[in-house]
C-alpha cells in the first residue's frame, strides 16, 4: 500500500476468511449510462481501477450484470494477475435485458451460468465472495423464500467455485433463512446517512461478526443533498460526500464501504474520507438527516 494512503485510518473487518480495509471501491459506475454498455472513456476506467489498488484498496465490488460483462472485463484488463490480498466480491441473481432492464435470474441453471461468467470475465478459478441479489422487488427488499436459489449457490460453493456467500437486497427474515442454509459472510443493502431502515439489522449483524456493505452510500443515482450535511462538511474542512462516508465509518464497526466513481479525482477524494475525524457534535447533527433533511 502507498505510504500516502489514508486507508489504514478506516480500520479493518473480516470478509469471509479475509480481512479488508473498511473503505473499498464499487465498480458499478465504470459501465455506461444506466450501468449498461461500455464506458465513455475506457482508459479513464482502467486508470481508476489501477489507482484504487495503488492506494491500498483491497475490496472491490462488481457483478457480471454490470454492463453486462463490462466492469468485470475492465477489472481483469486493469488488474490481472491480481495482487495478493485483493478481495473481489461479485453478485448473481439478475441479468440485463436488451433494453437495459433488470431481470430475475435465480434458477439453478441461471446461477451456475452467472458464476461461470464471473469466473471467466474476471480470470479467476474461484470467486472470493458471491452475493445472491434477491429480486422479489427490484428496488427494495421484499419477503419471499430464498431457499431454492441459495441451495443452488451453496452447491456451487461445495464444488469449489465460490469461497463465500453473501446476500443482497434482503429482509431480516431472509437473512435468518439464509443462515440456516449456509454461512452468510456479508449483507449488501441500501443504506446511507439519510436512508437508515437497516439500523437495527446492522447492529444485529455486528454482534454476529457479519459484514454489512451499504450500496448507494452516497445516495446512488441521486446524490445526497442536504444543507445540514454541507454545513457540517464545511465546518470540518471536508466535502459533503467525505463527511457522509466518515459518518458511515463511525456508525458501526462492521460497515464496509464501496463508494463508486469513474473519476480518479473523486476516487482519491472518497478514500481520503478514511482519515476524516468527525467530532461528536458533528455526528449528532448528521444523525438528524435520517428524519428527512437529505
Amino acid at each position: 500500500m502507498s505510504q500516502l494512503s489514508p486507508l489504514h485510518s478506516s480500520g479493518t473487518f473480516k470478509l469471509g476468511d479475509r480481512t479488508v480495509h473498511r473503505l473499498g471501491y464499487g465498480a458499478m459506475r465504470l459501465a455506461g449510462p444506466g450501468v449498461f454498455g461500455p464506458p465513455a472513456d475506457r482508459a479513464a476506467a482502467l486508470a481508476v481501477l489501477r489507482e484504487a489498488v495503488a492506494l491500498g484498496v483491497d475490496h472491490i465490488d462488481t457483478s457480471d450484470f454490470y454492463g453486462p460483462h463490462v466492469t468485470n472485463q475492465l477489472i481483469r484488463e486493469a488488474l490481472h494477475p491480481y495482487r495478493d490480498g485483493l478481495v473481489i466480491v461479485t453478485k448473481v441473481g439478475a441479468r440485463r435485458g436488451d433494453d437495459a432492464s433488470w431481470l430475475l435470474a435465480s434458477s439453478a441453471e441461471a446461477l451456475t451460468s452467472a458464476v461461470h461468467d464471473n469466473l471467466r470475465n474476471l480470470g479467476l478459478d474461484v470467486l472470493d465472495v458471491v452475493n445472491f441479489r434477491v429480486m422479489f422487488d427490484t428496488h427494495q427488499p421484499a419477503e419471499g423464500s430464498i431457499e431454492a436459489p441459495l441451495t443452488a449457490l451453496a452447491e456451487l460453493q461445495q464444488r469449489g467455485l465460490v469461497r463465500h456467500i453473501g446476500l443482497s437486497n434482503v429482509t431480516p427474515a431472509q437473512i435468518a433463512e439464509g443462515r440456516r442454509l449456509c454461512e452468510i459472510v456479508c449483507v449488501q443493502n441500501h443504506y446511507n446517512i439519510a436512508h437508515r431502515h437497516d439500523d437495527a439489522l446492522i447492529d444485529d449483524l455486528a454482534r454476529d461478526g457479519i459484514a454489512y456493505v451499504p450500496y448507494f452510500p452516497l445516495g446512488g443515482f441521486t446524490p445526497l443533498q442536504s444543507s445540514t450535511l454541507s454545513a457540517v462538511a464545511a465546518r470540518v474542512g471536508a466535502t459533503p460526500m467525505q463527511a457522509a462516508l466518515a459518518w458511515l465509518l463511525r456508525r458501526a464497526p462492521n460497515l464496509l464501504l464501496i463508494p463508486g466513481t469513474s473519476s480518479v479525482a473523486h476516487l482519491r477524494e472518497n478514500l481520503a474520507a478514511a482519515a476524516l475525524e468527525l467530532p461528536d457534535d458533528a455526528l449528532n447533527e448528521l444523525d438528524t438527516l435520517a428524519h428527512g433533511d437529505a
